[in-house]
C-alpha cells in the first residue's frame, strides 16, 4: 500500500535547523545552496559545515575550561578523521584520542598537541607504540595484560618513560545498538578491576611505565547520562583504591558515546554530560578527560546523492540513487536512522519508499518506508546528520570510488579531499 503524507511535514522537518534549511525553495548549508555544490562538484559528495563544526568544538573547550577541575576534551578522530577537520578542531582548542597509527599520523599533520593526544585500542601493534612513545604523547591506554608487557618492553628499548591509562570495563549496560555498547564484560574492550588493580601494580614497580590515568568507554550513539555518570563514579571510586594502595593517578577519562539527534527525538546538551560526569570526578579530586567524536561532528556533515532511476516493484516503490553502503555503512551496518530530505522539495503528496544503492547487496539500502515527494532521475537528495561515521567507514567495495568532501564557510566551498578516480583503485599494485 503507498502512504500518502503531507509535503507540510519535509518543509517543517525537525532536522531543519542551521546550518541546513529551506530557502527560495532551495536547500541551503550555511549560505550555500546545496544545488550549486552538486552542479560544481557532482555527487556523491559529503558536505561540512565549518560554522557549525567549530561551533561544537568551542562548546566542548568552553565547558570544559568552566569545570571546576583541569579537563582535556580529545576528539576520537575514528569519527571523521580528514585532516583539514582535524586542524580545525585543534585551533579550536580539543586535543584527540585516537585508536591507530594512521590516526596517529592524521593528528600530527593537522598539528594537534601531542601532549592532548591520547592512544586507545585494543590492538596496538609494536610499530605503533613506539611511535606513540617516539611522539611524547599525553598516554597509551591499555587494555590487556599482553599489551602491557608489550610497552613495558618497547619503553625499555627506547630508554622513554612511557605514561600509560588502563581501560577499566566498568559492566555497566547503556541503551545502544549491541555493536557499538563496549561497557560490559561481554565486549572485547577494557579488562575488569581486579585484573586492573594487578596491572596498575606491575606497571607502578616498573623502571619504564608511569601510570597516570584510568578510563572507560560505555558505548556511543547514548542519549541518557546517568550510565556517563555511574561510570565516572565508578572510575573514581577505583581511582581511590589505588591511592590508598600508594599508586596515584592524575586523571579519569569517561571516555566518550554522547549521542546526536537522528530522529527528531532529541539529544542531551553537551552541559549536562560535562556536568554529571565531573561533579564525581571533581569530588574525588582528579583531573577530567572525555573522548567525544559524534556528537562534535555528525550534525556539521551531510552526504549529497542523485536520483538514478526509480522502480516499482508492487508492494515495494525503490528510489535508486548513486551512494550506496560503501558511501554510508550505518543504514547497513546498524540499521541507523539518518533524515533525508530533497535539494528542491515539491509540492506533491508524498509516498513511502526505500531508498537504496547501486551495490550488489539486498543490504545496500540507506532508508526504509520513508516518506519522500515523487522523485526523478537527476534530483538529488541530502542524507543530513552524516558528519560522523560515514567518510570513515566508507570503502571501495564492488569498485566504487570514494566521494568527493567539501567545506562550506558563509556563502565559500572548498575542496577537502578530492573525489578519487579509477587510477585510484590501482594504487599499490
Amino acid at each position: 500500500m503507498v502512504i500518502l503524507h503531507s509535503q507540510f511535514a519535509i518543509r517543517n522537518s525537525p532536522f531543519l535547523m542551521f546550518p541546513f534549511y529551506y530557502q527560495d525553495n532551495q536547500l541551503f548549508c550555511e549560505q550555500v545552496a546545496l544545488a550549486d555544490v552538486v552542479a560544481a562538484v557532482g555527487t556523491p559528495v559529503y558536505v561540512y559545515s565549518e560554522t557549525e563544526l567549530v561551533a561544537r568544538a568551542r562548546a566542548y573547550v568552553t565547558a570544559v575550561s568552566q569545570a571546576p577541575i583541569p579537563s582535556l576534551a580529545c576528539y576520537a578522530v575514528k569519527a571523521n578523521g580528514n585532516v583539514h577537520l582535524l586542524r580545525l578542531l585543534g585551533q579550536a582548542g580539543l586535543g584527540v584520542d585516537v585508536t591507530s597509527g594512521g590516526e596517529l599520523f592524521l593528528a600530527q599533520q593537522a598539528g594537534i598537541s601531542a601532549s592532548k593526544t591520547i592512544f586507545s585500542g585494543v590492538g596496538k601493534t609494536a610499530a605503533e607504540i613506539e611511535m606513540a612513545l617516539r611522539a611524547g604523547i599525553r598516554a597509551l591506554h591499555v587494555e590487556s595484560e599482553m599489551e602491557l608487557t608489550a610497552v613495558s618492553a618497547i619503553a625499555a628499548k627506547l630508554q622513554t618513560k612511557a605514561r600509560i591509562g588502563i581501560r577499566v570495563n566498568p559492566n555497566i549496560s547503556a541503551e545502544t545498538h549491541p555493536y557499538i555498547s563496549t561497557g560490559q564484560h561481554s565486549h572485547k574492550f577494557g579488562v575488569p578491576w581486579a585484573r586492573a588493580q594487578a596491572m596498575f601494580a606491575a606497571a607502578a614497580q616498573h623502571d619504564w611505565l608511569e601510570p597516570v590515568g584510568i578510563a572507560a568507554h560505555i558505548g556511543s550513539q547514548i542519549r541518557d547520562v546517568e550510565p556517563f555518570r555511574q561510570a565516572a563514579v565508578f572510575l573514581t571510586e577505583v581511582a581511590d583504591e589505588l591511592k590508598v594502595q600508594g599508586i596515584a593517578l592524575r586523571y579519569v577519562d569517561v571516555g566518550g558515546g554522547l549521542g546526536i539527534d537522528y530522529t527528531g527525538e532529541g539529544a542531551p546538551e553537551i552541559g549536562a554530560w560535562i556536568t554529571a560526569v565531573s561533579e564525581p570526578v571533581q569530588a574525588a579530586g582528579y583531573e577530567l578527560v572525555l573522548e567525544p567524536g559524534r556528537s562534535i561532528v555528525g550534525s556539521a556533515g551531510a552526504l549529497l546523492m542523485q536520483v538514478v532511476y526509480t522502480k516499482d516493484q508492487g508492494k515495494k516503490q525503490f528510489v535508486i540513487v548513486d551512494a550506496g553502503m560503501n558511501d554510508l555503512l550505518r543504514p547497513t551496518l546498524y540499521k541507523a536512522y539518518h533524515p533525508i530530505l530533497p535539494l528542491q522539495p515539491s509540492n506533491a503528496l508524498t509516498h513511502n519508499v526505500d531508498i537504496v544503492g547501486p551495490i550488489c547487496e539486498s543490504g545496500d539500502w540507506l532508508a526504509q518506508e520513508r516518506p519522500l515527494p515523487p522523485q526523478q532521475p537527476g534530483d538529488v537528495l541530502a542524507i543530513l546528520q552524516a558528519g560522523a561515521y560515514g567518510f570513515a567507514m566508507g570503502s571501495n567495495y564492488n569498485g566504487r570510488l570514494r566521494p568527493a568532501e567539501l567545506l562550506i564557510s558563509g556563502n565559500q566551498y572548498r575542496l577537502i579531499r578530492q573525489r578519487q578516480q579509477y587510477n585510484h583503485l590501482l594504487d599499490g599494485m
